[in-house]
């Protein structure tokens, strides 16, 4: 049983390698990814400079049961605080990032899912919803998404405060939280495409836990390379095609 969780964790790997291939081969796929990435990056840009220009201020903040410590241990306790605050804000900010973009750019990557499943057979039975009913349902997904990974985050970030377990194991434990996330969200294009909302996405990817959480975790760790989300978002959204025709039970090459 463990073999097999190990070998779906790997294809769930190969998967957004499969997605990278079709995304370097065509340079139709970056031009179409680019432009709601770049929107998107300009606007997270700004909010992280605004975190960083008032870290002094959140950290005393978060702090505060230290100001009587000595400064030494004031010290010690607002850079553990500085740490947590940048980690959990980071994991925050992969998964907002992913949902805001996919909003934005949602008739480019419906046009990088179609192109993959065109490929691949087709959607026989694709529901073709107005514009405006399929951006509120999107909107709806992400922001109920958003919401229960701000709530997972914030343990994550209390633990952040622990020496040595909070800047390792935490961390590990915080890629694996957004991996499985980030599949939820990059699923949803070829979910949508066959009218299947968020419970949908999780009934079937609890199913296939594992190459969700390999192809997931994958995704998160290039998207904390810089320029990594942006660059590479169309390979995300064409391995998460791929990734949900096999949550589906359907042909993937």
């Amino acid at each position: 049983m463990a073999g097999q969780s190990i070998s779906n964790f790997f294809t769930g790997i190969r998967l957004y390698g499969r997605g990278l291939a079709r995304y370097a081969r065509s340079p139709r796929l970056i031009l179409l990814g680019l432009i709601p990435a770049v929107l998107s990056l300009l606007l997270f840009t700004g909010l992280f400079a605004l975190l960083f220009y008032f870290m002094g201020e959140i950290t005393d903040t978060v702090t505060w049961f230290a100001r009587d410590w000595s400064e030494a241990g004031r010290e010690t306790a607002r850079l553990f605080a500085g740490i947590a605050v940048v980690g959990a804000s980071g994991l925050v900010a992969v998964l907002s990032y992913t949902a805001v973009t996919l909003l934005i750019g949602d008739p480019f990557y419906e046009k990088i899912a179609a192109s993959i499943e065109d490929s691949l057979g087709g959607v026989p039975n694709a529901v073709d919803l107005p514009w405006y009913l399929e951006l509120r349902r999107s909107l709806v997904d992400a922001l109920r998404l958003l919401l229960v990974s701000v709530l997972i985050a914030i343990p994550l970030f209390a633990g952040g405060f622990i020496p040595f377990v909070g800047q390792t194991v935490v961390p590990v434990i915080g890629a694996f939280v957004g991996g499985w996330f980030l599949a939820l969200e990059l699923v949803g294009v070829a979910y949508n495409r066959r009218g299947l909302r968020l419970p949908d996405r999780r009934r079937a990817l609890r199913q296939d836990r594992a190459a969700a959480l390999g192809f997931g975790v994958a995704v998160f760790c290039t998207f904390l390379i810089p320029l990594g989300a942006v660059l590479l978002m169309p390979a995300a959204v064409a391995g998460g095609t791929l990734l949900a025709r096999r949550s589906l039970n359907l042909p993937t090459q």
